[in-house]
């Protein structure tokens, strides 16, 4: 435990009494959520973000042990581990060094310098190494034996071994890192079959077009923004460039003989000769690789971290609430497919409608509307923005309804990929995808974050070169953002969706299978008691996710709260010190701060959880989120014909990036607000300036109709 508690200190700089039990919190199987908020005492107040860099380094501690462990068993094996060695394995920090510790011992694959050391070349490469003889020409003559037929095939087998002699070298690996990390240049050239085309390629062809500005590049590996690099490695996989990583030969050359060549012989020749072999085909090569793997694991990063905070800000996003919604999903030809949503979002009708060409049927899918709308009593109506959408809202916005209606324009992104999912298909097995389609544009209305949980993530739009990534970390990533935003808000465990469930604290997909199916044959809970009873739910999983589960109607108002059921009783006694009852301390801000907290601290439960139960008591199960608005876009701009330098229009955030944000401003094509027009001064993080689906005002600068391209400017 010393040497984890050490290792992740080092690399957090957080106080080791929290490292230790926080690590000692997750060997228990306590969940992120639930020690960030729960265990405040445990953790000395770590919020999640501190404890998920716990976890990271946690796992590459365990990773490094593992593969120091592996290493060791192996050296055992070939009865090569010295003590020195062994210390050396046992104290590396980090998988380069443990690596490079390894490298002389690996058995690789045959090797140049493994054929000479058979061929009996070994003792003249130390020799040479020596740097002691004059004549290594009469040395090397008494090496020609069985496959070595001459004095030059001789001294070449020599040159291999001290070839691989120096790319073992630790210093000499390091050093070329260093050049590597300081001045290495990342340079592409154009592939000759498309270069020849490529001026007509860019008129034509979309994928050309998006990277031609690398066709012959060159920028510095350790400043190339990440959004440029994984652009350059994907235009390197669709076969459009060649991509090379470059440092000064000579300099780096110098630095390896400088190490190693202290005479003026004949030997310093063969060694010469033997580290530019070894440098052009083992050093540079192999470190070259590494290099950009380095920078391609950093790229890889920051457009998770791109990714993570959209997928965030996208579930976070405002809900509607427990509404009655119709939803469209518009269409021309196939028409526009109606379904109307109950304030729990159940299906209670769908149609379709054809008030576009070519049946331009507009009457009449008005007077529908219109009918639903007061048969189904409807609140609200969600419009999907796709094919259609513009005319669509116009036509609704025609129709005098006899209530007051808000009308909202909702993103489409990923809900084809529900309406085809199992999850769609266990959910309404008896409709196919177009009815799925707009009832999940109607729900994302009402709850964006009860909906958008059952798409892969990766598909909801809000990614930069997501598919570009490690899709391992890219998961997790996604998942650990999920999982936060679930348990910030939430779940009412009597209307939540398995997938929904399965986000919450502790429980995972089987449990969430079981409370559901327990809800079907059961009827609703009616206290967090009442959970206990599914199956296979154990005091550790009720634990860990009983305070994120919410029962609405609750017997016990504290069902219905943030506060965890091990905390009832200290409520409870506050109540009665009162001479009140719970439900007399819910909302009654005056009397919960009229209580000296202090009075209530145990060994397990101090002032951290006390304020945070009075701060829930204040207002029990409050939504983090903020509520639903109504936006319209400029009515008169329906293509990028339409749009003119100097405009001013109200647009949607609808992705970030490290570049910039791209904004809907009501058209096929979104616009690009690039990091220099987002302010007069350095703007060094998108998000401090926009939020994803934020409603903002922009001022067209440039448009490119041929490349399809909007440049935008936020208008303060």
């Amino acid at each position: 435990m010393i040497d984890i508690l050490k290792f992740i200190v080092s690399q957090t700089q957080l106080p080791e009494h929290a490292v230790k039990n926080t690590v000692e919190l997750l060997n228990e199987d306590c969940t992120v959520p639930f020690i960030s908020r729960y265990r405040k005492e445990r953790t000395g107040n770590l919020d999640e973000v501190q404890i998920g860099e716990i976890v990271k380094n946690k796992e590459v501690f365990e990773t490094l042990d593992k593969r120091k462990k592996a290493i060791l068993k192996a050296l055992e094996e070939q009865a090569v581990l010295t003590p020195e060695l062994k210390q050396k394995i046992t104290s590396a920090q980090d998988l380069t060094t443990l690596e490079d510790i390894y490298l002389p011992y690996k058995k690789s694959r045959k090797t140049k310098a493994e054929t000479a050391r058979k061929n009996g070349l070994e003792p003249l490469a130390k020799i040479i190494m020596s740097q002691n003889a004059n004549d290594v020409e009469s040395i090397a003559f008494n090496y020609i034996k069985d496959n070595v037929h001459s004095v030059e095939a001789a001294l070449e087998g020599a040159r291999h071994i001290i070839a691989e002699w120096v790319n073992e070298r630790t210093d000499i690996r390091n050093n070329i890192r260093y050049q590597l990390e300081r001045f290495a240049m990342i340079t592409t050239k154009v592939v000759k079959s498309k270069a020849d085309t490529s001026t007509a390629l860019s008129v034509r062809d979309e994928t050309a077009q998006k990277f031609r500005d690398y066709f012959d590049w060159s920028e510095n590996l350790s400043r190339i923004p990440s959004h440029r690099l994984l652009a350059i490695l994907r235009a390197e996989k669709e076969g459009f460039i060649r991509v090379k990583v470059e440092i000064d030969n000579d300099r780096a050359l110098d630095k390896i003989e400088s190490r190693m060549i202290r005479s003026n012989n004949a030997c310093a020749d063969q060694i010469e000769l033997a580290i530019k072999d070894a440098y052009k085909r083992l050093l540079l090569p192999s470190l070259s690789n590494e290099a950009l793997q380095i920078a391609k694991e950093k790229a890889d990063e920051s457009a998770i971290n791109v990714f993570a905070k959209n997928l965030k800000q996208l579930l976070l996003g405002s809900p509607l609430g427990e509404k009655r919604v119709l939803a469209i999903d518009p269409g021309f030809r196939t028409g526009c497919k109606v379904v109307c949503l109950d304030a729990q979002g159940q299906l209670k009708y769908n149609e379709t409608i054809y008030p576009h060409p070519p049946k331009s049927d507009a009457t009449g899918a008005m007077k529908k509307i219109s009918s639903l709308a007061d048969a189904y009593k409807i609140e609200a109506i969600a419009i999907g923005n796709g094919t259609a959408s513009r005319e669509t809202e116009a036509l609704i916005r025609k129709i005098r309804f006899k209530n007051d209606i808000q009308v909202f324009v909702v993103s489409e992104a990923g809900a084809s990929i529900y309406s085809a999912s199992k999850i769609a298909r266990e959910e309404f097995p008896d409709y196919d995808v177009t009815v799925r389609g707009s009832v999940s544009i109607g729900r994302r209305l009402q709850d964006p974050l009860a909906e958008l949980v059952k798409i892969d993530a990766k598909s909801i739009g809000v990614g930069q070169y997501q598919h570009d990534v490690d899709q391992t970390k890219l998961q997790k990533s996604l998942d650990t953002v999920v999982e936060h935003c679930v348990n910030s808000v939430g779940v009412n465990i009597n209307t939540a969706s398995k997938s929904l469930l399965s986000y919450v604290s502790g429980i995972g997909p089987k449990l969430a299978e079981n409370i559901f199916n327990f809800r079907n044959e059961n009827g609703v809970f009616t206290s967090r008691n009442d959970i206990k009873k599914v199956p296979r739910l154990g005091g550790k999983a009720f634990e860990q996710g009983a305070a994120f589960l919410r029962i609405k109607d609750a017997k016990n108002p504290l069902d219905d709260s943030a506060v965890h059921p091990e905390s009832y009783a200290v409520i409870t006694k506050m109540a009665k010190d009162l001479g009140k009852s719970v439900q007399d301390l819910i909302g009654n801000t005056a009397l919960l701060k009229s209580i000296d907290l202090k009075t209530y601290c145990t060994d397990s439960v101090g002032l951290p959880t006390l304020q945070d139960i009075i701060k829930e008591l204040e207002k029990p199960g409050l939504d983090v989120r903020e509520q639903a608005k109504v936006f319209t876009f400029n009515q008169n701009i329906k293509t990028i014909e339409d749009l003119r330098e100097g405009q001013l229009l109200p647009g949607i955030v609808n992705n970030i990036t490290n570049f910039g944000c791209f904004v809907d401003v009501g058209i096929k094509e979104s616009g690009l607000i690039h990091v220099s027009n987002l302010s007069d001064s350095f703007v060094k993080d998108v998000n401090e300036y926009v939020s994803l689906h934020q409603q903002i005002i922009v001022k067209v600068l440039e448009v490119d109709i041929l490349r399809k391209r909007i440049q935008l400017k936020l208008h303060k």
